[in-house]
């Protein structure tokens, strides 16, 4: 209620003040790199004959005009026309694919003069970046006849080529809805992958041709437990998986906004799901059962039983099948190898390999670097590339793998010097699970640890001590969303927003233009669109307007 009345008040105040019609470059999120205001260029009045242009015969163009039309129409209520026209318009909003460009791959250009506005990208993503700065710089009004856009030129290209966001779908299930929920959050923020974490432990998310019980078995939990691993569970069964049609439809989703999907599928540890539906996949045998608990198991895949790589390759053909985008991740993490030192079989496969214990690894850590590079070399042969864990890097897998870095910074900057492409996402400043205050009463339930928005900002993902050449392998940078203790989509946006605007900064902004007393001015602007399209935030950088109308006795 609250929340709707600032909301209301917001508006009505944009409306009424003349000074509001303006836009506003300066008040983006993330912050373009250059804005040249031109003085004498005169504003374009943006009004509802205004037109959006593009070229013909391009798919992408004219579903970028669309969003548009659709983004100004949520921030303005003016609904704009779009068109298909060929050669150079005459005013208005046109959008220009050039590949001659010197521009960047995904950096865009905005002009602006009385004239019209002219977005240009040397693709259609760096086109669809520009129409998220002209979408953010916009006021938000119910009621208007022109909004002012000042003549200017306004100039950015991202710092990393992959900037992401994870969500983890298997501890706890979300809708379709949300996740495209998710994917238009990831849009607005200027970001291209999306990490879909979709099997583990505690629930199977997807279908496997030829294993029918991963979604009639895996895919449910008899019960949760509540709390931090305490002894008591709820009693209510719990579960869910997207049939492969709902997977190809959240793929173009997210396609048509220029985000690739990073499907995870964790191996060979995180598999209580697959193991109680196949027990035959696992070193004892069973019986196993879907986790209902947090945390590790000792229960993990059997790799010496030939069986396990059928499944595994099966697993793989239809992840590759559904997900159309280069990586594929493996996990490889929290892998424990108890059972693998007491299973005959995984015994058998070591000595057949002639794995012997040499001081810095066992030979049950060289089995899994066996079959950590067995699955590398089959995702190969279907052209794709592996990411796992930084737990990878113990497992000697090839230098083509990425590596992607949460155990801290130092991982990824060793990962780095040895040749392999990194990616950062630190559990000190990118677990986006972690509470983003101290003062924990008044949060919703989490993991623990903390990272406030301010620790987000001044995340800096390529250590200095790293030589140039080990710099370029920081490849991108990415926050992860761990659903152990975030139960519905309410909660999820609360953990994400703001920080993933913090995020944005750190994965467009070379490090000599961020500062966050300005961010913190121009998120402002950014969280009146989260309220506009009633996401829920946290408000611990406004903390006056937080539940005044609440007293804790």
């Amino acid at each position: 209620m609250k929340r709707t009345i600032l909301l209301s008040l917001f508006m009505l105040l944009l409306t009424v003040a003349g000074a509001a019609t303006k836009a506003d470059y300066a008040q983006v999120v993330p912050a373009p790199d250059k804005i040249v205001y031109n003085a004498k260029g005169g504003d374009y009045m943006l009004s509802s004959a205004t037109v959006i242009s593009y070229a013909p015969d391009n798919a992408d163009m004219a579903r970028n005009a669309a969003f548009l039309a659709q983004y100004v129409k949520d921030m303005t209520k003016l609904s704009l026309q779009t068109s298909a026209v060929k050669g150079k318009a005459k005013g208005g909003i046109r959008l220009v694919l050039n590949a001659k460009s010197k521009l960047a791959p995904e950096a865009y250009e905005i002009v602006v003069d009385k004239k019209g506005v002219t977005i240009t990208g040397k693709t259609a993503a760096g086109v669809f970046y520009g129409i998220q700065t002209l979408r953010k710089s916009l006021p938000i009004l119910q009621n208007a006849e022109d909004v002012a856009l000042p003549a200017a030129r306004v100039e950015a290209a991202p710092r990393f080529g992959y900037r992401g966001m994870h969500l983890d779908c298997s501890r706890h299930f979300f809708s379709v809805k949300f996740v495209k929920e998710y994917i238009d959050l990831l849009a607005l923020h200027n970001m291209n992958r999306f990490h879909w974490h979709i099997s583990d432990d505690q629930g199977w998310r997807f279908t496997v041709p030829g294993y029918p019980k991963l979604t009639e078995v895996g895919a449910y939990r008899a019960q949760t437990v509540l709390g931090h691993n305490s002894e008591v569970e709820d009693g209510t069964p719990y579960g869910g998986y997207y049939t492969d049609d709902e997977i190809r439809d959240i793929v173009k989703y997210a396609a048509d906004r220029y985000i690739t999907i990073v499907p995870e599928v964790d191996m060979p540890g995180h598999m209580m799901a697959a193991l109680a539906s196949y027990p035959e996949l696992g070193c004892t045998g069973g019986p196993y059962k879907t986790g209902e608990f947090w945390g590790v198991y000792p229960d993990i895949l059997c790799a010496g039983n030939e069986k396990v790589y059928t499944f595994v390759e099966a697993v793989l053909n239809h992840i590759c099948d559904l997900f159309p985008g280069q990586y594929i991740h493996i996990g490889g993490d929290e892998s424990p190898r108890v059972r693998w030192e007491h299973c005959p079989k995984c015994q058998a496969m070591i000595a057949k390999l002639g794995l012997k214990d040499n001081g810095n690894q066992s030979k049950e850590a060289l089995l899994q670097g066996y079959f950590a590079k067995r699955v590398q070399k089959y995702l190969e042969t279907k052209g794709r590339k592996v990411i796992g864990w930084d737990e990878l890097l113990g497992c000697d897998v090839d230098t083509s793998a990425t590596i992607m870095s949460w155990r801290g910074a130092e991982p990824g900057a060793k990962g780095a010097a040895l040749g392999h492409d990194v990616i950062m996402t630190p559990t000190t400043s990118l677990y986006f699970d972690y509470s983003q205050t101290k003062d924990a009463w008044t949060e919703p339930p989490t993991i623990g640890g903390f990272s406030d928005v301010q620790n987000v900002y001044n995340t800096e993902p390529v250590a200095p001590q790293l030589d140039a050449k080990a710099k370029k392998h920081i490849i991108g940078v990415q926050a992860n969303l761990w659903t152990e203790y975030i139960t519905c989509p309410s909660q999820a946006e609360y953990m994400v927003l703001p920080r993933m605007a913090a995020l944005s900064e750190v994965q467009w902004l070379q490090p000599g233009e961020k500062n966050y007393d300005a961010f913190k001015k121009r998120v402002g602007s950014l969280r009146h669109i989260y309220e506009l399209y009633g996401y829920t935030y946290a408000h611990h950088l406004w903390p006056e307007e937080f539940r005044k109308e609440a007293k804790l006795y």
